[in-house]
């Protein structure tokens, strides 16, 4: 094959990326919701996740927040301004919540959705609470240290190990005969 053509070969993917749009991502740039969600952890005190719905253009918007297929929040959002809906979560549960844009003439539009869960027992993160003698029955016991450090330990072991095994290989291959 002559140099021309190999250069030639090289700088065709080289110019498909440079002269394809910039426009032309995996993902299109969704800028045309009329809001945004947001949602947090469920507190565990209240056993409910704080849901932020921002509007981002400049008119009043509708909305439908739901929680596993159940409205439990609808309303209006003013221009450029942000609400909090609380939506609860049972304890050790899992809910999907999704917010969605109402308008008159047209079905629903699926804005976001995201999955919480409620896994705070007894009704508080145990981690979260600073060390107390009554909370002793809480930790487990100390059982060793953990097994990514000694999947590293043996691992760096074993190239030692063969790093010498080939040094003494080569050493003796090939010999030559006197």
């Amino acid at each position: 094959m002559r140099i021309q053509t190999r250069l030639v070969l090289a700088a065709l993917p080289v110019g498909a990326v440079l002269l394809l749009p910039a426009s032309a991502g995996a993902w299109p740039n969704d800028t045309g919701d009329p809001f945004t969600m947001k949602v947090d952890d469920v507190g565990c005190r209240a056993g409910r996740a704080a849901v932020t719905l921002h509007n981002q253009g400049t008119q009043p918007v509708r909305f439908d927040l739901r929680s596993d297929g159940t409205s439990t929040a609808s309303g209006s959002i003013p221009a450029r301004k942000t609400i909090v809906k609380q939506v609860e979560v049972r304890k050790g549960s899992r809910a999907e919540i999704e917010a969605y844009s109402v308008t008159e003439n047209q079905p629903d539009t699926l804005i976001d959705s995201t999955f919480v869960e409620n896994d705070c027992p007894w009704g508080h993160h145990l981690d979260r609470l600073p060390f107390r003698s009554h909370h002793a029955a809480h930790r487990l016991p100390f059982t060793g240290p953990p097994t990514d450090l000694m999947a590293k330990l043996a691992t760096a072991g074993g190239l030692v190990v063969m790093g010498c095994i080939l040094w003494w290989y080569g050493s003796i291959w090939p010999r030559s005969k006197p």
